[in-house]
């Protein structure tokens, strides 16, 4: 991994209640929205869209193992553009918003105004749990704010009934103040005073982004979200922002441009330059490397090292 940045409270905390039919996962997330906002110099309602998206990304990461990751998409008909955020087991995030700069005037509820900004559309989630094809399912956007979002693709594409809390709180300066959230799902078998129970305390709840710029941490939001339901934590893990780019990469992905783009590509530029879409990171292929990979694609011939 390369371009890492985590912060001391960014931390994932999964649990499940005493009777086992209620399994939680909560995240603080300010420093990774905060590294995402900086790397895409994003405007503050660009900045909650993306800080929701990574959150949920790392709350969905939470239930694999090993290398396996799941990807976020959301596709709206907004002036966003696309979301892209993708997730690790072992707590990497990263992501990146089509359009940064988008910014809208505040909501009715004078809040930032996300769902105008991501408008209609669908949300994709991808596990690749390192078979031989990806799971991947999609559900349409019911609002656009991202949290009810998932909670209506856990509801229809899983058939898993859950709360979703997402938030992001941009200060004056347009940094990230607080981000976090929580996923509350229910097992087969819960009684319906459980869920009950649950969803009341949902609806008293505290703003997820007021508890944690009060100071509260991942456990903290797991107890508000928990109410009077005896719970246990079963593991925690840091979240960081890290991306896989890497100048290997990014010649490969050149190969894949061919011989004659290539050959364009040299006598009109006489290098390539490639900046990653979510880490902000620019790589420079000069003349002599770029005239190496031309060679390698039109002859076949294996590559000069690349320093």
């Amino acid at each position: 991994m390369n371009n890492a940045s985590v912060g001391p409270s960014d931390v994932r905390v999964r649990a499940i209640s005493e009777d086992g039919t209620v399994r939680a996962v909560a995240a603080v997330t300010s420093t990774l929205a905060e590294e995402a906002r900086r790397r895409q110099q994003s405007a503050p309602t660009a900045t909650a869209a993306l800080g929701r998206a990574l959150t949920a990304s790392a709350l969905l990461a939470a239930a694999l193992k090993g290398d396996q990751k799941v990807t976020v998409r959301i596709l709206g008909d907004g002036p966003l553009g696309a979301i892209l955020v993708d997730g690790s087991a072992d707590g990497d995030v990263r992501g990146y918003v089509q359009n940064p700069s988008v910014d809208l005037p505040l909501n009715d509820r004078r809040k930032l105004d996300v769902a105008s900004a991501v408008g209609k559309g669908t949300i994709h989630i991808t596990r690749d749990l390192g078979l031989r094809h990806p799971y991947e399912a999609s559900a349409p956007l019911v609002s656009g704010e991202i949290g009810e979002d998932l909670t209506y693709y856990l509801a229809r594409s899983e058939q898993i009934r859950s709360v979703v809390s997402l938030g992001v709180l941009v200060d004056r300066d347009e940094s990230v103040l607080a981000a976090g959230g929580f996923v509350l799902q229910v097992m087969p078998g819960a009684s319906s005073e459980v869920i009950s129970a649950l969803e009341a305390q949902a609806a008293a709840l505290q703003s997820v982004t007021t508890l944690i710029r009060s100071g509260a941490s991942a456990h903290d939001v797991l107890s508000s979200a928990f109410g009077n339901l005896s719970w246990r934590a079963l593991d925690e893990r840091p979240i960081q922002f890290a991306c896989t780019c890497s100048l290997e990469r990014v010649s490969g992905v050149l190969q894949g441009l061919g011989c004659e783009e290539l050959q364009t590509l040299y006598e009109e530029q006489g290098q390539a330059e490639v900046t990653c879409r979510f880490c902000g990171e620019r790589y420079v292929l000069d003349a002599p490397a770029l005239r190496a990979l031309m060679q390698q694609v039109c002859t076949g011939e294996a590559p000069s090292p690349i320093n």
